[in-house]
């Protein structure tokens, strides 16, 4: 079946960490589906450290070289007021915001015996503070309008203890569901769906663990397969689906999902314990 392409002209497309691999793949492809786009970056290293704002500047350049209409911003949004002003960026250039994608984002790998205050504190600030900070500002134009499209970049670190390693790191990417879960909410009577996207590509910030683990010959890990998803979260066909969780990698889509379930092993160790704990103090 062919399905049309979507389009997103009359769109405004706010990417944040989009200088880095898959956001600059998300930009390209939104651009080239006709959506004017706010490239945000600080253009710093997988740290944190190291700010260079061409980086950014670039990615926008190659984009209008395309013909689209594409602006950078670097403004920090570990903060409130960075996300307000990459937010406000956004309405400035192009009148409106109609869809955020959150991908900012530095990674520490330091476990929970030798992590330090300021490295929980800058990962904290970049992808919880970050995807908060601009979801806070953009709500109130999407509400106005009554159309809009959140996605934000999870970590399957926050989703499983084999990939858990730095706790600062899985403990902010852990916070971005929730966000995501009560930013459903709200947006809800509001045509603003909120949803999260765990990524699977090859990137400078994945690279190094995907050549230890090994990767499958024939499978696909470039960014844009990821991108084609996050697209697809943005349309106007995505009504329906909001506060849902998906991972995508190599061209395969799976969706997380929680649900409370009354017959596993620990649940049965544990009514067997309190069992016992209650028949052993009424004595």
């Amino acid at each position: 079946m062919n399905a049309a392409l979507p389009d997103f002209t009359g769109r405004a497309v706010l990417i944040t960490g989009a200088a880095g691999d898959l956001g600059r793949a998300h930009a390209a492809l939104f651009a080239r589906l006709g959506a004017s786009v706010v490239v945000n970056d600080t253009g710093v290293d997988m740290s944190g450290a190291n700010p260079d704002p061409q980086k950014v500047e670039w990615v926008a350049a190659s984009l209008r070289e395309l013909g689209a209409q594409a602006v950078a911003d670097t403004s920090d949004v570990g903060s409130f007021a960075g996300g307000a002003a990459a937010v406000q960026r956004t309405i400035d250039e192009f009148g409106r915001i109609d869809i955020l994608i959150n991908n900012a984002g530095i990674l520490g790998t330091a476990p929970v015996e030798t992590v330090t205050e300021p490295e929980l504190d800058a990962e904290l600030r970049v992808h919880t503070v970050g995807t908060v900070a601009t979801m806070r500002a953009a709500f109130p134009h999407m509400q106005a309008q009554g159309w809009g499209r959140i996605v934000n970049t999870l970590s399957e670190a926050a989703l499983h203890t084999d990939l858990a390693t730095g706790v600062a790191y899985s403990t902010a990417k852990s916070a971005v569901w929730g966000a995501t879960m009560s930013g459903a909410l709200a947006g809800r009577a509001h045509g603003i769906t909120v949803n999260a996207l765990s990524p699977g590509a090859r990137t400078r910030m994945s690279s190094p663990f995907l050549d230890a683990q090994g990767v499958p010959d024939g499978l696909d890990l470039s960014p844009e397969r990821v991108s084609e998803v996050v697209v697809g979260l943005c349309t106007d066909a995505a009504r329906d689906f909001t506060g849902r969780v998906v991972h995508t990698a190599g061209g395969h889509v799976r969706e997380f999902v929680i649900k409370r379930v009354d017959d596993t092993d620990l649940v049965l160790r544990l009514r067997e314990h309190t069992a016992a704990l209650r028949e052993q103090l009424s004595v």
